[in-house]
């Protein structure tokens, strides 16, 4: 479902993005080209700031979003994914919050006010509040990180990590043409 917000705002989405007919998209979203968004997503820019203003929700190209994924931001605060990113199933990302290219956010993970760089891999489970991780940073599983975790116990991406991040960006790009092709069958 695309739909206005409140301030009259109405998504832009590329020609040649995917989104499924279950999903929400409303208000100030612009979805880039080759873009998948997967069932039951809800992407919605909808609140404003004190002064009535509101920041987009930025999804960059070659992206997914896939299954029961929120993105959402307080008081019209900027969300901006990027290019080549994956946000998995169920996880949660909430304003303000800057996720860079080529970054892998697993399985019902939360990010909230925070700036995740370029390359990095948050694991299953996992919390990332309040803090900037740096580019090419590795968040376990479950673990949660934010304003005094000391980053230097963090490791780096693995190769294989990297390896599978850039496999689920090629994966969802696949379904984005497939699922172009069969759009009007249903």
């Amino acid at each position: 479902m695309i739909r206005k917000n409140p301030s009259g705002d109405l998504p832009q989405i590329h020609p040649s993005a995917f989104v499924d007919p279950t999903a929400v998209l409303c208000g100030k979203v612009v979805v880039a080209e080759n873009v998948f968004i997967g069932p039951y997503a809800v992407i919605r820019a909808d609140e404003v700031d004190a002064t009535g203003q509101l920041e987009p929700i930025l999804i960059g190209a070659h992206s997914n979003i896939q299954d029961g994924v929120v993105i959402h931001s307080k008081s019209g605060a900027r969300v901006s994914i990027g290019e080549r990113t994956s946000i998995a199933h169920r996880a949660i990302v909430h304003g303000p919050c800057r996720v860079g290219n080529g970054v892998f956010i697993g399985f019902n993970s939360v990010l909230f006010d925070c700036v995740v760089e370029d390359g990095c891999v948050v694991r299953f489970n996992a919390v990332v509040d309040g803090c900037h991780l740096p580019a090419g940073f590795h968040v376990p599983s479950t673990m949660r990180i934010g304003r005094s975790t000391d980053l230097a116990t963090l490791p780096k991406v693995s190769v294989d990590a990297s390896e599978f991040s850039e496999d689920v960006a090629l994966t969802n790009n696949a379904l984005v043409r497939g699922y172009k092709a069969i759009q009007n069958e249903f």
